[in-house]
């Protein structure tokens, strides 16, 4: 009977085999089919920060692994209030049942500003359609007998064990001073509670700390990412043929950064071939992820990963079609569909939108083709956009239909203005410009921002040959790989050409851990080979307090000498010696010109005037603003005019905080630009003091009036037209 009944569907069999594989190969978007459910799309469950109203629940959805948008406005699709015992959880973890329809969640118990030490328990949770969620909480130490010491129960996941056909629960524990361990129990049928006492699953050969594991099966063994603590943390992988013991430990860190990191979470791509292994840079407010096929060689991809949201420690899950239509339709939002433009032609970070009116508007850059321009919004699955073409702009708007499956359609207006600043992609502040005569090009050399606290740890350059469109010549200087003295707060760099013995060399000052340090290369886009050691690091004699930040390098046409000037809270000055890489520390000068002076000295030389400019305020502040004085010689003393303000806030515009700049004149002329940062635009100013660390580069015309004195600076958004390459 068996033969007769495989004989006649053999034929069918067949054909749904080779129809998967053609699928496979030929499909635009790849789905992974496991259990004979395709899954074509994603969700990242996770959790934001660590203020209590940030330990709650999220979702974000994607279609392709690498571009992620959060649903609910970005806010908790479950209460925490409701479902722990503290008010607050966090590290959500979310696994699909082997029935395939039900959906476990576990996180933990915990609200932070309590201390890490403060929590014992966990919590549960299950579902059947992503929505709707029953939950239980798991006390450690109530549950369990000899727990007295338990100190705190951190970021449990959820695996299934075909071997004991269920569900088990591994998470890790701290026990007095024992270091952290990680631990498994199993869970009961209706994944309410704990129904066997928590045995440890990995032990560690040097007994260190282990955390937030993360394990993952595949060829036949089990995958176990963990987090080591104390020094040099980071996150390594034990491998074993079986899931409850027996794990090795291969002993080598697989994250792809020096930057701190925890919350490894590791997941199938829908094209059946590779896996991403994601983790928190923590510090850093952002995640990284990495591509792997072999669960041991791992590749950087953040280049090709956005999301609107700054997850904390969580994971994520394949789903269907039908699955993500059910969370679009429960979370999803127009509001969210038009703000999710792709075009490489819109400036990202300054859309601004009129929910009331439900308008968007794009900032273009300059160049883009209005007469056929398309947004590019992202589909996801149960919403259709119509129109679906590039659509004529030229008028300044179009019209849009939204439709969210059980939603009710939705039109808005899109509006589209060609601006010219910010003048570079991304969060960069502290801007120096130069003009090198080797290549004939500008270069902007900023302090990558965008990092909490000011944390970036690399420096880049963007090339351009008419002040307007930039290009991303890359990484120039990165602490991590190429300081030996530094590893942090990459800021405030600054730049100068030489022309030595015939060949062009190119010294680049910077600030790292509150020094300053100079680089040589032998192009102005690198790369560039650092000193060894710090060129300042101490406070100049006399002074008691400011940092050793900010430099500026200053070649003086009437004296052929090179200076270098710096300081926070004080404005130093010392000639450079011939080799460019030290000061004559023995005529170091303190040349602050008034009590305006915070950082970012700028010198630069105009018709037998020396222009001292100089940022006032803090960076956090949207009055940050530029001032000036001037000196017959580059040492001072520094004059302050009547009316000295250079830049600052336009709030009719919404533009604040606008300083820390630079000066360029076009060569042969005398044409002359200011380069400085500002507040993101339009959100910086809602962001409180992180606005500080979310800035962006501008550049716009600068002025003199028939004295010499510089007219004030009226930013804009439009910026400046491109610049006549010099002839």
């Amino acid at each position: 009977m068996f033969t007769k009944i495989l004989c006649k569907k053999q034929s069918k069999l067949l054909l749904v085999i080779f129809l998967a594989f053609l699928s496979s190969h030929v499909s635009a978007q790849k789905t992974n089919v496991s259990g004979g459910r395709q899954y074509s799309s994603y969700l990242f469950v996770y959790f934001t920060g660590n203020d209590k109203a940030e330990e709650q629940i999220r979702f974000a959805l994607s279609t392709d692994g690498y571009h992620y948008r959060a649903l609910n406005h970005n806010q908790p699709v479950v209460s925490s209030a409701t479902i722990s015992s503290t008010g607050g959880v966090r590290d959500p973890h979310i696994l699909r049942g082997e029935d395939g329809k039900t959906f476990y969640m576990v996180a933990t118990d915990m609200v932070s500003a309590k201390g890490w030490n403060s929590n014992r328990a966990m919590v549960l949770l299950k579902s059947t359609d992503l929505i709707n969620w029953t939950s239980s909480v798991v006390n450690i130490q109530q549950k369990y007998p000899h727990q007295e010491n338990l100190l705190r129960v951190w970021a449990p996941q959820t695996i299934y064990d075909p071997v004991a056909k269920k569900y088990m629960i591994y998470f890790s524990m701290k026990h007095g001073q024992d270091p952290d361990k990680i631990y498994y129990a199993y869970a009961n049928k209706d994944f309410t509670d704990l129904e066997t006492e928590p045995k440890q699953l990995f032990f560690s050969p040097t007994n260190g700390a282990c955390i937030d594991g993360d394990i993952i099966s595949k060829d036949g063994k089990y995958y176990l990412f963990f987090k080591t603590e104390g020094e040099g943390a980071g996150i390594k992988i034990a491998v074993s043929d079986k899931l409850t013991e027996g794990y090795v430990l291969r002993d080598r860190y697989v994250q792809q950064t020096k930057d701190p990191v925890e919350g490894a979470g590791t997941f199938p791509l829908n094209n059946g071939s590779e896996y991403v292994l994601m983790y928190d840079l923590y510090t850093k407010g952002k995640y990284q992820f990495t591509k792997t096929k072999d669960l041991e060689h791992f590749t950087v991809i953040d280049q090709d990963v956005t999301m609107n949201f700054h997850p904390r420690h969580g994971t994520v899950m394949p789903i269907t079609t039908a699955e993500a239509e059910r969370l679009e339709s429960k979370w999803g939002s127009a509001e969210d569909v038009i703000s999710s433009f792709t075009s490489k032609q819109v400036h990202a970070l300054n859309y601004s939108i009129d929910t009331v009116n439900k308008a968007i508007t794009l900032l273009v850059k300059a160049g883009t083709n209005l007469h056929a321009f398309n947004p590019g919004f992202m589909r996801f699955p149960g919403v259709q956009i119509k129109p679906n073409a590039a659509q004529d702009f030229r008028k300044g708007n179009s019209r849009y239909t939204i439709n969210i499956k059980g939603q009710q359609a939705e039109e808005w207006t899109v509006k589209t203005v060609e601006t010219h600043n910010p003048v570079l992609d991304g969060y960069y502040a502290d801007p120096d410009i130069l003009y090198s005569e080797k290549t004939k090009r500008y270069y902007i050399y900023p302090t990558s921002d965008g990092f909490t606290g000011w944390s970036g740890t690399y420096f880049k350059t963007f090339s351009s040959t008419d002040l307007v469109n930039w290009k991303d010549e890359g990484v120039i200087l990165d602490l991590n790989k190429d300081v030996s003295w530094a590893k942090r707060n990459a800021w405030a760099p600054c730049i100068i050409e030489k022309k030595i013995n015939g060949q062009y060399k190119y010294y680049f000052y910077f600030c790292a851990a509150q020094k300053i340090g100079v680089a040589v290369a032998d192009s102005p886009a690198g790369p560039f080979v650092d000193s060894g050691k710090p060129l300042i690091s101490k406070l100049p004699a006399g002074v008691k307090g400011g940092q050793q930040i900010d430099p500026d390098v200053f070649f003086d046409p009437s004296t052929g000498k090179t200076y270098l000037y710096w300081g926070n809270g004080y404005m130093a000055c010392a000639e450079l010696n011939d080799d460019m890489v030290s000061v004559k520390e023995e005529i170091i000068k303190v040349i602050t010109p008034d009590a305006s002076f915070r950082e970012g000295t700028n010198v630069f030389y105009r018709n037998g005037k020396y222009y001292f400019l100089w940022s006032e305020d803090d960076t956090r502040s949207q009055n940050y603003r530029v001032r000036y004085g001037i000196a017959s010689t580059a040492t001072g003393p520094i004059q302050i005019p009547a009316n000295n303000l250079v830049i600052a806030k336009d709030t009719a515009a919404g533009i604040y905080a606008t300083g820390h700049n630079s000066i360029i004149q076009v060569p042969g002329k005398d044409e002359w630009y200011i380069v400085y940062h500002r507040f993101n635009y339009p959100n910086g100013i809602h962001m409180g003091q992180a606005a500080g660390y979310n800035r962006e580069v501008c550049i716009d015309k600068l002025a003199f009036d028939d004295e010499g004195f510089i007219k004030q600076v009226k930013p804009t958004h439009a910026g400046i037209q491109p610049v006549a390459a010099k002839k």
